[in-house]
């Protein structure tokens, strides 16, 4: 059971160590750009591919995907960002239970954007967990786990491409513990646990009186969306990339240093520097810093403040 991309190494893995997968739940297909032409999910299109059966019930309390997994007989449900919450008598059917391929070292970071958080929050480290699926959201006992460090210039959409390898790795071997019943599930310790809240656009303004690193990581956070953003010249632009770029001395949060060819500097709270390597203005293609001050000029001196 799964839909976007992170849930696809997981699906192939599957069938590549020879699984027998009976059937792939994933949700309907949804109206999609300026045409509303009707889109499969990633999980769907894969699955096609390979041969598989493809369910798309609208919901799961209703009796239809609890009717059809007792005709299919799954031994196991392994799920990945699915997107669905499974009700006790899902959950309750496969003889090996539901197990779950969340992308956080759990119990921190349960919900729905793990990956985001992990890099707003400035975290070193993050992971994914393989866990049995209980009622709560990602409160089941903990099957494996596996750690990777953050690239201090890895964004979201990178590391979501990592750990969605990873997990799908992680999964065939817990499989394997199942299957030999030699699984060993440790409960989480709930005390510890964090809300991975879903993000939106009112993360998006950056406000300047926060440290470079701080805004570093929102911008590596929020990409690919919703974005974080700032207004240059009176343009509102999508900030794409960045970098740490020393310190400064004097100079108030928010301070364009350098606005040319040569790229763009702005002065942050703590007197350190962050610099705008890559930015999307509304309506426009993403290019980078110095071709959009070509026409826009934010001359040194400009005081950048945060959009309401």
């Amino acid at each position: 059971m799964g839909t976007p991309d992170f849930a696809v190494p997981s699906l192939e893995a599957l069938a590549e160590a020879g699984h027998e997968i009976c059937g792939v739940f994933t949700q309907p297909d949804k109206p999609k750009n300026r045409g509303m032409k009707l889109q499969q999910s990633p999980v769907k299109q894969r699955a096609l591919a390979l041969g598989l059966s493809v369910y798309q019930p609208a919901k799961m309390r209703d009796g239809e995907a609890l009717a059809i997994l007792r005709e299919l007989k799954p031994e196991l449900i392994a799920v990945a960002a699915y997107g669905k919450i499974l009700p006790t008598d899902i959950l309750e059917l496969p003889r090996l239970g539901c197990v779950n391929v969340h992308s956080s070292l759990l119990p921190k970071y349960r919900g729905a954007a793990p990956i985001n958080w992990a890099i707003l929050n400035g975290e070193d480290e993050t992971g994914v967990t393989i866990q049995y699926m209980a009622e709560g959201v990602d409160t089941g006992d903990i099957l494996a786990q596996s750690r990777t460090p953050i690239d201090l210039n890895e964004n979201a959409a990178q590391l979501y491409d990592r750990l969605a390898r990873m997990g799908a790795a992680l999964l065939i071997e817990t499989v394997k513990e199942l299957e030999a019943g030699t699984a060993k599930p440790v409960p989480q310790d709930h005390g510890k646990a964090s809300h991975a809240s879903m993000l939106s656009r009112e993360q998006s303004p950056m406000d300047w009186t926060r440290t470079a690193r701080q805004l570093h990581d929102q911008v590596r956070g929020l990409y690919p969306w919703p974005a974080a953003t700032a207004v240059l010249d009176g343009v509102r632009c999508k900030i794409l990339r960045t970098a740490l770029s020393g310190e400064t001395t004097g100079k108030s949060a928010g301070t364009v240093l350098q606005g040319d060819k040569k790229g763009l500097k702005i002065a942050c709270g703590g007197g350190d520097v962050l610099e705008v390597l890559e930015l999307q203005p509304d309506g426009k293609k993403a290019m980078a810093a110095s071709a959009f001050l070509l026409g826009h000029p934010v001359p040194p001196g400009s005081i950048l403040t945060k959009q309401e």
